[in-house]
């Protein structure tokens, strides 16, 4: 008998236990959509430097937009179009633009500052479609929420190309072309309120899970 009661009770305590971690990982996720959304728009800018053959590589102003969607609270997948000059002081100054894919990841989601870092692939190209070379790229970012569903991001990658002549239309080195960039942006966070809701039911309040039965 008394070893049945002790299988009852420890079967008791591991469902609880497991109750609860249940509840703060709804409660973790019901905060990341309080605090952000399942979907954001970026707008950002900041500067380009090339690593190209020729030496005295200026920075250039940089833009970027993009949108990203959460595939969950640390990970989401983006898609940016970015704008950017090449510039040698005294040799050329050459307009650029990529479209990027990533996959970001966050470290600290349910905060309001949260250590980002992304990877992906991007498809590169001069203004007018003249030349074109595909590409890989990894970055670093911080984001701190500004207010609910506004998040200042400060980030800096590095953009691998894989030939030596795309960028400076020039093959000298041993190394292929690359550039980094760094930036200041917005994310504006949107969406997600059917997926709060959905969690907010599931929630655990005092009404639902510690119900008082008055005494007469």
């Amino acid at each position: 008998m008394s070893v049945l009661l002790t299988l009852v009770c420890v079967n008791s305590i591991h469902a609880q236990d497991t109750n609860d971690r249940d509840d703060k990982a709804i409660a973790k996720r019901f905060k990341f959509f309080e605090k952000r959304g399942s979907h954001a728009v970026e707008f950002a800018a900041g500067s380009a430097s090339s690593e190209v053959d020729y030496s005295d590589a200026e920075y250039e102003l940089y833009f970027r937009a993009g949108y990203k969607h959460h595939l969950t609270s640390h990970l989401n997948l983006n898609i940016t179009y970015n704008k950017y000059n090449v510039a040698v002081k005294d040799v050329f100054n050459e307009g650029f633009m990529s479209f990027d894919i990533n996959l970001e990841y966050l470290i600290s989601p349910f905060r309001n500052v949260s250590p980002l870092i992304y990877a992906g692939g991007g498809y590169n190209s001069t203004n007018y479609l003249e030349s074109t070379e595909t590409k890989v790229q990894g970055g670093l970012g911080l984001e701190f929420l500004l207010i609910e569903g506004v998040g200042l991001k400060i980030f800096g990658e590095y953009n691998y190309f894989f030939t030596d002549n795309h960028l400076d239309n020039l093959v000298l080195g041993d190394t292929d072309d690359a550039i980094i960039r760094a930036g200041l942006g917005l994310n504006i966070y949107f969406g997600g309120n059917k997926k709060k809701e959905a969690l907010r039911r599931k929630m655990k309040t005092v009404i639902n899970s510690n119900l008082i039965i008055p005494y007469n």
